[in-house]
């Protein structure tokens, strides 16, 4: 197997001096392809596309970090870099002796001759940041360092320098749609480009996505049966809580948080007010917040922000919450898929949270730059996701888990097209039926599988 810039994996390749970081080519037996030289046999893995972002940093930055959740693939794709033309050294500090090595002499830690140093975990070792700061100063060239961490590397209490100016961060998701599919993952790229012209078909129902939903995006859980997928989650979050948000702060009360966790997945997709979950939870505000900051710092939950138009002043400036997985905000809610597709079941919200967290992936690797918002109104006027370029121009996502839209179901959309005028792209209601409909200017409803299957 190899690895061409594109982050997919095809069979061994043969690379020359002449190629570009960027560029494929055909040979009689796969694909020929290079990402900062690799030439790498993978047998079995699933294609990343964070592999291409990893390869372009590191010839143009000294230091790149390669963050995000536990288990989501982070040192195996260091570990595929480390295949490369020049000299590497791999340091895994989970390993004791070498972590001793790291806190006892950071500047010698970091210290080699030449080429790439891969780090492992290097939020056990805060003291090596100010160490890896003095040797790129000393010697300022490209790809020296490449980091990973399974919290957020700023947030880390005893950080002394965050390498400012001289390290770029690539956030690392669970495992998209597209990548366990082999689709393109680009409906980001689509919708900007294609406009109210956009149009898919697919296959899948409301159980198909319930069920992508409900299995979530970890490599170690795809090919579980659901009882032995429950158990990876409840492994894997009391780990989580018992060593990486200890890590970052003392936590006093460790139950108090899980059951804080099984309270934000009912509110999945909710606006995150904490007063109101202090009240419900029990938990003093300010402790409740501290809460919030470390589930965020070590991947478990993320704020979407709101967005304004700057117009009236009647947008909230509330964040919803998400789940950075929907397959553990299903195992917090304790709903199978049967039990979510009842009329009483969670299935709007736990949709909802697997199209943002599709969306907030690609906007990592996507060539259209965007930020992703939500949108809602003093008036209870609402948009679940706002996708906003550089430049303006907007484009308004509602998800509906039903295989029926109902004109009713654009109100937001058609009150966001209102307001922005042309700088309104398209509105785009993303539900559980098989075609794209059309519903006036500019707004379409389209399948969700369109979220991964759908090119430019």
């Amino acid at each position: 197997m190899g690895i061409c810039s594109t982050g997919w994996f095809g069979d061994l390749t043969t690379w020359s001096p002449s190629m570009s970081p960027r560029e494929v080519r055909q040979i009689s037996h796969g694909k020929a392809c290079v990402c900062h030289h690799l030439h790498v046999r993978s047998p079995g893995l699933l294609p990343r596309q964070a592999l291409s972002l990893i390869a372009e940093s590191l010839t143009d930055t000294r230091v790149v970090a390669i963050n995000g959740a536990r288990q989501v693939g982070k040192s195996t794709l260091a570990r595929l870099v480390a295949d490369t033309d020049v000299p590497v050294v791999v340091r895994l500090l989970d390993d004791a002796a070498t972590l001793r090595s790291a806190q006892d002499d950071p500047v010698g830690f970091v210290d080699s001759d030449g080429g790439l140093m891969i780090i492992d975990e290097v939020q056990l070792a805060p003291e090596l940041f100010r160490a890896m700061k003095l040797a790129v100063d000393i010697d300022p060239r490209p790809g020296q360092f490449l980091l990973t961490g399974s919290a957020q590397i700023l947030a880390l209490r005893d950080l002394p320098d965050a390498l400012p100016g001289r390290m770029e961060v690539i956030e690392l998701w669970p495992l998209s749609q597209g990548e366990i599919d082999g689709g393109p993952d680009r409906f980001v790229d689509a919708v900007f480009s294609r406009g109210p012209r956009l149009d898919h078909r697919s296959t899948l129902r409301k159980r198909d996505y319930l069920e992508r939903a409900v299995r979530g995006g970890y490599p170690d859980v795809l090919h579980r049966a659901p009882r032995r997928r429950s158990a990876y989650f409840e492994a894997y979050l009391s780990t989580l809580i018992e060593r990486d948000v200890s890590q970052l702060s003392l936590i006093e009360r460790r139950g108090e948080l899980r059951r804080l966790l099984a309270l934000l997945a009912g509110r999945s997709g909710g606006l995150l007010v904490p007063a109101t979950l202090a009240t419900q939870s029990g938990i003093p505000a300010t402790t409740l917040r501290r809460y919030l900051q470390l589930l965020s710092a070590v991947f478990l939950i993320k704020e979407v922000p709101a967005w304004s138009t700057g117009g009236t002043g009647r947008a909230l400036a509330t964040p919803k919450l998400m789940f950075v997985d929907s397959g553990v905000a299903a195992h917090l809610l304790g709903q199978d898929v049967g039990r979510l597709a009842e009329p009483d079941g969670a299935a709007g919200a736990l949709l909802e949270n697997f199209v943002v967290s599709e969306l907030a992936r690609q906007l990592t690797w996507n060539e259209q730059p965007a930020r992703l918002f939500h949108y809602r109104t003093k008036d209870q006027v609402e948009v679940d996701v706002v996708l906003e370029t550089p430049d303006g121009r907007v484009v308004g996502i509602e998800v509906k888990a039903g295989a029926t839209v109902r004109s009713e179901d654009l109100a937001g959309l058609r009150h966001l097209a209102r307001r922005l005028g042309d700088r309104f792209v398209a509105g785009v209601v993303l539900y559980t039926g098989g075609q794209t409909l059309p519903f006036g200017d500019r707004l379409r409803a389209v399948p969700m599988a369109a979220l991964w299957q759908l090119e430019p």
